[in-house]
């Protein structure tokens, strides 16, 4: 479905991803890890087409999408939504607002900008909200809403654009771990009920390891692993988090509470 091949990103010098490819078949959980720098979350603007390729091509479903210009590349976006780690909501709009902007590509300028949704839309943002827990938060300002909250609603506003795949860059790196488990849990409901790709950027193997299919393993741009969970061995680790990577780079304080044994074992 979704082809990476020889993809590059050169800011001046230096290359945030260097010529990296993979190639995923099918709709997955996929999860993309590695320590601050290694290139994570500028692989995936890029596949959303929010960062330029250098070099390199990324394809699916046999179209490219790394050349896509104008309407064609709003369009990919529509079916490639973004969920990021500040959540990116308007913080002074309520939250059902929001969600509807998930629209935003599908409908007019003058349309957005005076609000204006049919009926029909609000009936399905509030389904949304409804389905993700949070449909009573409807009405209420983005900024009142807890952490957890807040990402709850920017994945409903990805799932208004009824994306086919679904891009989670740092989803939980924000969070307290109880909140980090009810977004990964939600992401890994969406994917198992809907079928949709996603893949999400984690900074520790441990959460990876809990909620992937597949895990790619990044290091200074370049892909160092990709298989499946329970092959990140402790030699992996070291590969993907450096040779002097230590339980606290692997793990941090969103680390989901079950999962922190396994990552100090893993390193140690």
């Amino acid at each position: 479905m979704l082809t990476i091949r020889n993809l590059t990103r050169q800011f001046g010098a230096k290359a945030a991803v260097d010529n990296a490819s993979f190639t995923l078949d099918r709709a997955g959980f996929i999860g993309i890890i590695g320590r601050s720098g290694a290139g994570k979350s500028t692989l995936l603007r890029m596949i959303n087409r929010l960062t330029d390729v250098s070099s390199g091509e990324i394809s699916f479903e046999g179209r490219p999408v790394s050349t896509l210009t104008g309407a064609a590349k709003r369009q990919w976006q529509g079916q490639c939504a973004m969920i990021f780690q500040q959540f990116n909501l308007v913080p002074r709009m309520d939250v059902a607002s929001n969600v509807l902007h998930g629209l935003l590509n599908k409908r007019s300028t003058l349309a957005a900008m005076f609000n204006i949704w049919s009926d029909a839309d609000i009936a399905r943002a509030l389904a949304i909200l409804d389905r993700l827990g949070i449909a009573e938060q409807a009405p209420k300002r983005a900024e009142a809403l807890s952490g957890g909250q807040q990402q709850r609603v920017a994945i409903a506003r990805a799932l208004m654009q009824d994306p086919k795949i679904i891009l989670a860059d740092e989803p939980i790196a924000s969070l307290d771990p109880m909140n980090a488990q009810v977004v990964m849990d939600t992401l890994r409901r969406i994917h198992d009920e809907d079928g949709r790709m996603v893949i999400a950027n984690l900074h520790t193997l441990d959460t990876a390891r809990r909620y992937c299919d597949r895990v790619i393993g990044m290091r200074d741009g370049r892909i160092v692993f990709d298989g499946t969970p329970d092959q990140l061995t402790t030699g992996v680790a070291r590969d993907i988090y450096g040779a002097d990577a230590s339980f606290s780079e692997a793990t941090t304080s969103t680390a989901l509470p079950a999962d922190r044994a396994y990552a100090e074992a893993m390193l140690s």
